[in-house]
């Protein structure tokens, strides 16, 4: 049942009775979904009616997350003069970025987990310099 809607379309579907986003060019109908969401249910409030691409992908969901999103597609958007150039997907690549910083830190999570371990052995080695010498 995959409809082809207008943005114009896709806007009057912005209630907790009716809940309708964009995600790459792809319509999902979160109506039913709107208690489940883990993030609870203003993050799908905000996007209502919307193209929610940006904030989907700034996330960073998981696999599963997709699978669930792909259940909920109802529909492609039919692009029309006017509306708003449609941004792509982030390219996918085989370093993740940190969560906590976001995407657009930039920093991979690697870099990250390292230098919360070269900073816990600095604590460490620390204490048992501060043990040794004063014998706490």
């Amino acid at each position: 049942m995959s409809q082809t809607l207008t943005r114009t379309e896709i806007a009057q579907h912005k209630t907790k009775t009716d809940l309708w986003f964009i995600v790459h060019d792809k319509v999902y109908d979160a109506t039913k979904f709107l208690d489940e969401h883990p993030g609870g249910e203003d993050v799908l409030l905000d996007v209502a009616g919307q193209d929610a691409s940006e904030a989907y992908d700034d996330v960073g969901h998981s696999d599963e997350a997709g699978e669930v999103l792909s259940t909920l597609q109802i529909g492609t958007v039919k692009q029309q003069s006017g509306d708003p150039t449609p941004k792509t997907m982030q390219s996918s690549t085989s370093e993740t970025t940190h969560a906590a910083l976001g995407p657009s830190a930039g920093i991979p999570s690697g870099a990250v987990y390292l230098g919360g371990l070269v900073g816990s052995l600095v604590a460490v080695g620390l204490y048992l310099n501060f043990a040794t010498q004063f014998g706490a």
